[in-house]
């Protein structure tokens, strides 16, 4: 963990390290990918089970065989203890009644009388979800990539996750009914990636793909947009926590490990106008990863890419936050609404000292897949607009084209489109074709 003042002439160096972690995705993992989605495109379902088999060690006769049954989201419901399926339960209300709030119509504009503009909201037809497995479960994942997609009214919602040894934790089986997913594959990797893009004998061609995975996932993803739509290139977790000197720095130590036990390039950064609450924090740190069943990762995380660091004042504080653009950024402040306005670059906000980022992973409502590295500073959180398309509407009658089409016929002409003119002034003054 690094310990930095904002004003040490060497500071930038000194960060520099924490800004460029997963940086690079490496051309030999490019390559990979590359191998391995041309591969799928070229051999289907026969080279899913191949890659199957390598990396998930499960070895079965069919993709068919991959996709779970209703048997087994029977046996999962069984499974979860009835606490557990509230909670999840509850999520699911959550989150779907906020994204409701996101869905937006169809309009039209009737204020010109010979003209009609406005704007058709469609639902896409078919996406794919990718739900990371592996280093831990994630059912949270699977309820923030479906239930919007389901309040926005996709058609089908297929999921495909990693299931190392084949076996598929009962949380996420049981996120997947409640969150209105349609199919379930064992599948995971960039060779899934390449199935939704491409499709295959048994697994559907989708419109879109949301959702995290690792650098293969990631590069896969950026390697088919084009083919398909993407969420975003979602990079390692992290969290900036600005601070006043408030609060307790066993509550701040413990939201800075909720994300460093994510995975080891996952970055928890504090930045306070108080040095010894700093290091109070960091001590506590300390002691708490002491008693992580994920310390192995929290700490490798903490001591590469962890940092306190000392501001002057707020304004120094919030303007480095919004240089960083954070994927998650508390306010453990006095006043979280009072610097409120000065953010301009965060996925999400946590305001005040009882708002965990953790409370946003599971069941506030707004969404937990958020733009990382950076990308705060252009892109939003996964949201209902990431599953609905917009067509724009066009209407003019006779009038309406007699009222302006000379003025089209002037921009066509400065542009050279001697045909895009013609197309308007053929209509003009009873179909003479004669252009003035």
């Amino acid at each position: 963990m690094q310990f930095l003042d904002i004003h040490d002439p060497d500071f930038e160096q000194q960060f520099a390290a924490i800004l460029a972690r997963g940086e690079e995705t490496g051309r030999e993992v490019e390559q990979v990918v590359l191998d391995i989605i041309a591969d799928v495109r070229q051999r289907g379902d026969e080279a899913l089970l191949d890659y199957t088999r390598r990396f998930d060690r499960l070895a079965v006769d069919s993709v068919a065989a991959l996709q779970v049954s209703d048997d087994e989201f029977d046996y999962a419901f069984a499974k979860v203890a009835a606490d557990e399926l509230a909670a999840l339960k509850l999520a699911v209300e959550r989150v779907a009644r906020f994204h409701e709030k996101q869905k937006q119509e169809t309009w039209l504009s009737t204020n010109e009388p010979d003209i009609l503009l406005g704007q058709m909201i469609t639902p896409l037809e078919r996406v794919g979800i990718y739900v990371p497995g592996g280093k831990a479960s994630y059912p949270s994942s699977v309820i923030m990539n479906a239930v919007p997609a389901r309040v926005a009214g996709v058609g089908e919602i297929v999921m495909v996750a990693p299931t190392p040894g084949g076996e598929i934790n009962p949380h996420v089986l049981v996120a997947a009914r409640l969150a209105g997913v349609d199919r379930v594959f064992r599948l995971g990797g960039a060779q899934a990636v390449a199935a939704l893009a491409y499709g295959t004998a048994t697994v559907p061609r989708v419109d879109k793909i949301t959702g995290p995975g690792n650098i293969y996932v990631a590069t896969a993803k950026k390697l088919v947009f084009g083919q398909v739509g993407i969420d975003m290139i979602a990079g390692p977790s992290e969290i900036l926590v600005i601070n006043d000197g408030s609060g307790n720095p066993a509550h701040l130590a413990a939201d800075l490990l909720s994300q460093a036990e994510h995975d080891e390039l996952a970055s928890s950064i504090l930045i306070t106008t108080d040095r010894g609450f700093g290091e109070r924090v960091a001590a506590e740190v300390e002691r708490q990863l002491a008693a992580l069943s994920r310390e192995t990762i929290a700490r490798k995380s903490w001591e590469t890419y962890g940092a306190v660091i000392v501001a002057g004042t707020l304004e120094e504080a919030i303007s480095f936050s919004n240089r960083i653009a954070p994927e998650h950024l508390e306010l453990a402040v006095a006043n979280p609404f009072g610097i409120l306005p000065l953010i301009r670059n965060a996925g999400a906000i946590f305001l005040g000292h009882f708002t965990p980022e953790a409370a946003g992973d599971y069941l506030a409502g707004p969404n937990h897949t958020l733009p990382t590295g950076g990308t705060a500073r252009f892109f939003s959180p996964l949201s209902v607009d990431d599953f609905v398309k917009k067509s724009s509407l066009v209407y003019f009658s006779e009038g309406g084209l007699n009222r302006l089409g000379r003025e089209i016929v002037r921009i066509a002409e400065l542009e050279g489109l001697e045909a895009h003119g013609k197309s308007v002034s053929v209509r003009l003054g009873g179909g003479s074709g004669v252009q003035s």
